[in-house]
């Protein structure tokens, strides 16, 4: 089954939530108009193998940033009553970022990726955990599989940053990205790290 456009998710949350209102509808056309962007920009979300039925769903996030477009693609795990940070995610070791396929970050234009200078272009993120730091790791190779993560996809590394994690304000049992004042935001479990994107 092919995965459905965020316009026709769009659709599908208005009617079923039985809204025709024009708030809803300026929202499903914004929706649309952001998602033309992505396609126009050649920005899309690989996917390997079928994605039905994962237990960790692909997710999709659009953001802007000064002078361009980007569309964040990452397999979203959940807690599911784990310890995650420091067992199921182990402290000093390289980590996907997520599940399934490698977290793969689409840029419309040149952008700064926590002070490393990229291109236009795809790359994937990595990143290895810490208790008071995390170290992030900006690849060249993107269309594949998360794991493994050995000396041949860590030799296509085209920079890394470090980062501060925090704690959540509550448990979140989904990992997840979001835009948070020129940052990318990731949340899980009760720890939450900000990558700065700009130009």
């Amino acid at each position: 089954m092919k995965r459905h456009s965020a316009w026709y998710l769009a659709v599908l949350l208005v009617v079923g939530c039985g809204g025709g209102s024009e708030a809803g509808e300026a929202e499903m056309a914004e929706t649309a108009e952001a998602t033309d962007e992505m396609a126009d920009a050649g920005l899309a979300c690989v996917v390997m193998g079928d994605p039905e039925g994962r237990q960790s769903p692909l997710q999709e996030l659009s953001f802007s940033y000064d002078g361009g477009e980007g569309l964040l693609c990452y397999g979203a795990p959940s807690a599911r009553e784990r310890v995650v940070m420091g067992e199921l995610v182990p402290y000093g070791a390289v980590w996907r970022l997520g599940a399934n396929e490698a977290t793969a970050l689409h840029l419309s234009a040149a952008a700064t990726v926590g002070g490393v200078a990229l291109g236009p272009g795809s790359y994937s993120l990595y990143a290895t955990p810490g208790e008071t730091e995390w170290t992030f790791h900006v690849n060249s190779e993107y269309d594949r599989w998360g794991i493994p993560i050995d000396e041949a996809v860590q030799s296509t590394e085209v920079g890394s940053f470090m980062a501060t994690p925090s704690a959540t304000a509550e448990m979140v049992e989904m990992m997840t990205f979001e835009q948070v004042d020129g940052a990318l935001r990731f949340s899980w479990e009760n720890t939450q790290v900000d990558i700065p994107i700009g130009m």
